[in-house]
């Protein structure tokens, strides 16, 4: 499939995009190239075949949930550099 570069201007236009004339014949080269690629995939029978959720083999190793050790809130304010009776006081960000 063939990707023009007024299709290419008007994605970018969509994806706020902004890139020279050369850029735009190079991005119409790769899109066309993609999407020649999944017409590709179009082809293989995939009926058996179970999707991906993740393209990495690794599995993660979860573990179990523990009660442990939490500080109590006057421990937690102790350090504090500035506070205001049960919280952390902090300096203003947005007017």
């Amino acid at each position: 499939m063939k990707i023009d570069t007024n299709s290419i201007k008007k994605i970018a236009h969509l994806a706020r995009l902004e890139f020279d004339e050369s850029s735009a014949e190079k991005m119409s080269k790769d899109m066309s190239q993609i999407l020649d690629w999944v017409e590709k995939l179009d082809e293989i029978d995939t009926d058996n075949i179970e999707p991906l959720t993740t393209m990495s083999s690794e599995v993660n190793v979860m573990r179990e949930d523990k009660v442990g050790h939490q500080l109590d809130h006057e421990s937690g304010l102790k350090n504090a550099p500035k506070r205001d009776s049960d919280y952390f006081r902090v300096p203003k960000v947005m007017e």
